[in-house]
């Protein structure tokens, strides 16, 4: 009886033990600011899990802000942020000016999107091409209304627009007389307001505000872009000065916890496995 109550008494002992342990324990003792800037389809990502931390370790205080992958790259390699978040792979230049160290941790498709009201489901490659180079002016054209086409895109700089030249355009450009916002955001309200829009977003932003067209026949979801059926697609990054230290380290290991892979799917996104 004796043996009994004791193993039974390392048995509670070891699931206590094993409960307590967690990725939120890695902030226990660790204390100041963390600023968080770049990338906006990152700030859903960034904002999840700080407030998390922030709930387990009141004596942390994380913010967290937008400005595009260019922002991101700069704020961070200027000091100005410890994490400085982007759409896109680093330029070899950007490396070497600001000795940035990069951690990919999610895969997110870019989406050609319209209006709801919009009735074209999709495009070929073709018609998108002629679209953002400004050739096909009206919705007629390509199977939509006798309308204008009201064309959006993305600030320079932004990750968002270099994946969606890439590999929408093939390396292709957009035309100048484009509307130009500044964020997933601001690409979506303008969308979602302008029923002969069309502009590209994170497919992790699609919402019912506006409608994802196919292209090719490639449905844009985060389920085909992990499977390769819808090749649009880009890494998310954190970008930081040199190897993190700290609380720093602390969230960008947090980020790839089995915590942090719950935000980054609940975001919308594929979680990226670190190699």
């Amino acid at each position: 009886m004796h043996r009994c109550l004791m193993a039974l008494a390392c048995l509670a002992f070891s699931a206590s033990t094993v409960l307590a342990a967690g990725p939120l324990d890695a902030f226990n003792g660790l204390k100041g600011n963390l600023d968080i800037a770049g990338g906006t389809a990152h700030i859903p990502v960034m904002k999840g899990a700080a407030k998390q931390i922030m709930a387990a370790n009141p004596d942390i205080r994380i913010t967290v802000a937008g400005g595009g992958s260019g922002v991101g790259v700069q704020k961070a390699g200027e000091g100005l942020a410890q994490i400085g978040n982007t759409g896109r792979a680093l330029k070899e230049s950007e490396i070497k000016k600001y000795g940035l160290v990069s951690f990919p941790f999610a895969i997110d498709g870019v989406a050609v999107a319209v209006n709801p009201k919009n009735p074209v489901s999709g495009l070929s490659k073709a018609q998108l091409k002629d679209i953002f180079a400004g050739k096909i002016t009206n919705w007629k054209a390509v199977g939509g209304a006798d309308a204008p086409i009201s064309l959006y895109v993305r600030e320079d700089g932004s990750g968002t627009r270099e994946t969606f030249e890439e590999r929408a355009l093939d390396k292709g450009s957009s035309s100048a007389g484009a509307n130009v916002v500044n964020s997933n955001g601001a690409m979506k309200t303008a969308i979602a307001q302008d029923p002969n829009a069309v502009g590209y977003v994170g497919i992790g932003h699609l919402d019912p505000s506006i409608k994802g067209l196919d292209v090719d026949g490639m449905k844009p979801s985060q389920e085909n872009a992990a499977k390769g059926t819808y090749t649009v697609t880009r890494l998310l990054y954190m970008n930081t000065k040199g190897e993190p230290e700290g609380l720093t380290k602390a969230f960008v290991d947090y980020i790839y916890s089995p915590a942090g892979k719950e935000i980054v799917s609940g975001a919308g996104y594929i979680p990226y496995e670190k190699k």
